[in-house]
């Protein structure tokens, strides 16, 4: 009853309506979509929104075409601080495991990379001279062509696609087809790739000159301290970037130029004053920044004083000229109409200021309707990487790499597709690209990480919550392992004596400066992340790795195991319990903002000494649980296990206590304040109460129709956080408009919890809820918000918002500033579509119980997967084990009547149905996976 993939997609491509192509010139494949119910335009595909369209690229994978003229259009302003992204500029990121690359709708690129601290290796700041990178001009002596928008042509295309960013641009005579993508993998590189044809009637002499700019822009969370006061972070951090003298040289077979940096120190006067900003945190803490870690590691820093070296290479020839000195360049014309471009370039190497560039010249002829493509290598030199073997390598593969590179992107991840709803299998790929481009590496910890990003990195500076890199890596259990380890290994070296964990990581492995650094729930993630890790994958020996933890005295390793007990214990002996029974908030719990919005400055002590979280206690009743389990699978001592069993049980009897009648208190705050979540509902703990098993059966029901009334219903984009009730009034330190973020937003880290735990009773409602967070669903219900569409921030206004759809702005800076790219976007619906299966590691291997109301389906990932047709369930697991494992598949005792057949790799079996479950038992693992088929007879 094999069900094949490629027929599979055949009949969902069947299903869908057909759309229009797109202009020939593009030599895209469109792909075919149900219409929008929500408004989207009736000729293009559902969730394409108003500022391009959703394709099929040539390499059969999903793009967005956008088709926006951001210049004219004034649906394209976005109201943003001044600093980092333009009114009018749209993003997409270009990735690989190593670098993330921001490509702008202008056609220009900045390189993000994180060793040493994370920053901009190219800045776009024009009123400083520097505009980043990825473009170039094409001369033939009487009219000039850039891919700069909007370029000089009569047509500018932009595709952001999987891994790249094409821009296609076309004159009467002359077509450029300018392609910047990250090769598969974890090289620091981009390959910039060019295809000029001559479309015109007569032989044409070209010249061809790429830019690449080289000013820093550091992430300084430095800057952002010292900007309280009232100075501009921005500005702060680009004059931090003119302590750099840059040296350049060619390369040994001229071939490019390679960029060196040298600090030449701080003004005294800039010491100074922050010296003064610390010295007043010390004493004054706002309610987010508070004054440096002093016990911090001596290596760890806020700024990289070292930064790598950067080069351009011509790779598929040698370039007829070079220079390295921009400020000549750009002359008076700027970047739309350089005055350099009259002349050859001049083979300077010596500028050393702050408008140094990385410029080379290629000339060439075309005959009429001849081609040539000319190829780059744009990148930066890590630890462990020389530009010889960079350059041998692409210089080899150059021809082939974005095709490869795109085999690769296909090859990985998960999937999960339907019939009934092509547009799903869209999203989900688009999705995994994201989540897995976000990767980059921190060289302090050694590993690498998925920042939360968003605002939090490029804005305010900093990688954290904690908690969150946890959270992404959810995702990666089912496709990718090794990179859920390295983000364990990354926390773990995090784990402090006492068990606790810095609430983020700021420049080259500070602790973050901040007063959330006494976060009561985050050990709570890392005892779940690597429990479902090692129930998923069955790699016990990584419990008995060594890990060197960062933020200690000690020096020596220690196991995984003993790290886990250790923030298993900082959580019961340090976080408690508080007068109720209930684990205690500390300062914040998930909700970072909770006190500073609802609690008085006044009250501010008492709520840290004597506060309670009803999320904290629902969490610890399910993670509590699980962490026992992973411990029996992995053959620790039972009594250890039982221990935190009865620290479960505690904690969901203190929950099942704050049931007000219709759903779960949400915190007490202390005497003075007493209850949180008694007049409205809150989301955070409601599905940890129900995956926790707070609830009984009466409750369970009770609570899902109020979270569906009060939390559903009012909005058509995802769950709010708040029901519209007093509770949305914050009267603490700061003011948060109802409807937006704490105060009522729609978060995708909240709403993957919740679709687990609809799941589990109502799976209608699960999938509507599912599809309700989507990028489609926002853009067919709000097309003229241009985030949202392809990545978004970790929270929108609901429609309960003055602003629906939209994030929240604010001075000096706010979520608009850059509202996309936060990984929880793209996380989340990973994680949960795989809950939405009914899916449970157990002691002995997967439980399964789909309650979806679809015909068919098909969830597809290398650890696992199940596929349900008019037949029956067929599916596989394959952890990194071989051994013997169980499938325990439920479905309602109609559906179990007529599954009759039942195959274990290969071979029919007898088994038993009973109430709807059926268990299936075989060998597989290790690369030989445990297929399983149930099936009509």
């Amino acid at each position: 009853m094999a069900v094949d993939r490629r027929q599979f997609l055949a009949n969902s491509a069947k299903a869908a309506a057909a759309a229009k192509l797109l202009p020939e010139f593009l030599g895209f494949a469109q792909g075919n979509s149900p219409q929008s119910p929500l408004g989207d335009s009736a000729q293009k595909p559902y969730g394409s929104g108003y500022f391009g369209t959703w394709i099929e690229d040539e390499f059969s994978l999903p793009a967005f075409h956008y088709t926006c003229d951001q210049v004219h259009d004034p649906k394209a302003m976005t109201e943003v601080n001044p600093g980092l992204l333009l009114p009018t500029e749209h993003i997409h990121q270009v990735g690989n495991d190593r670098l993330v690359a921001i490509a702008s709708n202008y056609g220009y690129v900045r390189v993000r990379q994180d060793e040493g601290s994370p920053k901009f290796l190219n800045d776009y700041a024009p009123e400083r001279g520097a505009f980043a990178g990825g473009f170039g001009y094409l001369m033939d002596g009487k009219s000039t062509l850039s891919t700069f928008y909007p370029g000089g042509g009569r047509s500018f295309d932009r595709i952001f696609g999987i891994g790249y960013f094409r821009k296609k641009v076309a004159t009467q005579n002359y077509g450029i087809d300018h392609v910047i993508f990250a090769p598969f993998g974890d090289d620091p590189v981009l390959i910039s790739q060019v295809k000029i044809t001559n479309s015109g009637a007569a032989e044409a002499q070209l010249r061809w000159i790429e830019y690449w700019g080289c000013q820093l822009y550091q992430f300084s969370f430095r800057s952002f301290m010292e900007s309280f006061p009232g100075k501009c972070m921005h500005e702060l951090r680009r004059q931090f970037s003119t302590r750099f003298e840059h040296r350049f040289k060619r390369l040994g077979d001229s071939s490019g130029l390679l960029e060196s940096k040298q600090f030449t120190g701080r003004d005294p006067a800039e010491e100074k004053a922050f010296a003064a900003t610390v010295a007043h945190l010390e004493n004054n803490p706002n309610p987010f920044v508070s004054a440096p870690d002093k016990n911090a590691p001596k290596l760890a820093s806020f700024d990289d004083l070292t930064p790598p070296r950067t080069f351009l290479v011509s790779i598929d020839a040698a370039p007829d000229g070079f220079s390295t000195n921009g400020k000549a360049f750009f002359g008076s014309g700027g970047i739309e109409h350089p005055t350099g471009l009259d002349h050859l370039l001049d083979g300077d190497l010596d500028e050393s200021g702050t408008q140094s560039v990385l410029l080379l010249e290629r000339k060439f002829s075309l005959k009429p309707g001849e081609s040539r493509t000319l190829t780059f290598l744009y990148g930066y030199l890590p630890s462990g990487f020389d530009i010889d073997s960079l350059v041998a390598k692409y210089r080899k593969s150059a021809q082939t790499a974005l095709r490869d590179s795109s085999e690769q992107w296909k090859k990985s991840g998960l999937r999960f597709s339907t019939h009934s709803e092509p547009w799903v299998e869209r999203e989900v790929t688009w999705n995994y690209y994201y989540l897995r481009s976000g990767l980059t590496y921190d060289d302090f910890f050694h590993h690498h990480v998925v920042s939360q990003a968003g605002i939090y990195q490029y804005v305010m500076g900093f990688q954290g919550a904690a908690r969150d890199p946890l959270q992404h890596s959810l995702a990666f259990i089912f496709s990718d392992p090794e990179i859920v380890k390295d983000v364990l290994r990354y926390t773990l070296k995090e784990v402090r004596p006492d068990g606790s964990i810095p609430y983020g990581i700021v420049g080259h492995g500070m602790p973050m400066p901040t007063t959330f650094d006494d976060s009561s729930d985050i050990p709570m993630w890392l005892l779940w992340g690597a429990s479902e890790y090692v129930l998923a994958t069955r790699d016990i020996a990584f419990l008995d790795s060594q890990i060197v933890p960062i933020y200690g005295v000690r020096a020596e390793g220690e196991t995984v195991r003993a790290l886990l007990a250790r923030c298993y214990r900082h959580l019961i002996d340090y976080v408690k319990t508080g007068q109720h029974g209930l684990m205690r908030m500390l300062r914040d719990d998930w909700n970072d903002g909770l006190e500073n919005a609802w609690v008085p400055q006044s009250s501010q002590q008492e709520v840290a000494e004597k506060s309670e979280s009803v999320l904290n206690s629902a969490m610890a009743a399910y993670v509590f649980n699980y962490y026992a389990l992973m411990l029996t699978y992995a053959g620790d001592d039972g009594h250890i296990a039982s221990g935190i069993r009865q620290k479960a049980e505690e904690h969901r009897s203190a929950v099942q206590q704050q049931w007000t009648g219709k759903w779960f208190r949400r915190a007490w705050l202390g005497p003075s304040l007493g209850w949180l979540g008694e007049k409205g509902l809150w989301m955070e703990p409601q599905p940890w109460a129900l995956i926790g098993g707070a609830a009984n059966e009466e409750q369970t029901s009770t609570l899902v129709k109020a979270i569906d009334q009060e939390l559903r219903h009012p909005s058509p984009t995802g769950a709010i956080q708040i029901s519209g009730s007093p509770d949305r009034i914050t009267s603490g330190v700061s003011k948060t408009e109802p409807g937006t973020s704490i105060a009522g937003g729609v978060w995708p880290s909240l709403n993957q919890i919740l679709i687990w735990a609809l799941a589990r009773v109502e799976g209608a409602m699960a999938w509507d809820e599912w599809k309700k967070n989507s990028f489609a669903r926002h853009a067919g219900v709000y097309p003229q918000i241009w985030y949202g569409t392809w990545s978004g921030p970790d929270v929108l206004n609901s429609a309960l918002s003055k602003h629906p759809g939209e994030t929240t702005g604010g001075k000096p800076f706010g979520w608009k500033d850059f509202p996309v790219l936060n990984m929880h976007a793209h996380a989340c619906p990973l994680y949960s579509a795989a809950k939405l299966l009914g899916l449970e590691f157990t002691e002995k291997g997967i439980a399964l119980t789909p309650k979806l109301p679809l015909e068919s389906f098909r969830f597809d990932s290398p650890l696992l997967g199940i596929v349900k047709t008019a037949k029956g369930y067929e599916g596989w697991y394959n952890p990194s084990v071989r051994n013997t494992w169980s499938v325990r598949l439920t479905v309602t005792a109609d559906e179990a009547k007529h599954l009759e057949r039942a195959e274990v790799n290969g071979m029919r079996v007898r088994t038993r149905i009973g109430q709807g479950t059926i268990e299936l038992r075989g060998e597989g693992g290790a690369g030989s996976p445990f297929r399983w088929v149930v099936s009509r007879g």
